[in-house]
């Protein structure tokens, strides 16, 4: 799947501002999630309702509002 087919099948829930697909730098493969970000949010919220639990290309899609990272402790550790 590449970021233009996310991009056209996400279309249909309406405009499409990005969709991108996160790759593994060392492998240069999918890590099987990606991002794909509407126009608006009532374009967002018919999305997250058509596409959450269906199949896409073999893959069954989780759909919802993203949220942000969580802090996770760097380096630094201590014995």
């Amino acid at each position: 799947t590449t970021n233009d087919e996310l991009k056209a099948h996400f279309s249909a829930a309406g405009a499409v501002a990005s969709a991108t697909i996160i790759m593994d730098k060392m492998t240069g493969r999918s890590k099987g999630f990606g991002f794909v970000e509407m126009e608006n949010d009532s374009d967002a919220a018919t999305a997250i309702s058509m596409f959450d639990g269906k199949d896409f290309e073999g893959r069954n899609l989780t759909v919802n509002e993203a949220r942000p990272m969580e802090e996770r402790p760097r380096g630094n550790f201590q014995r």
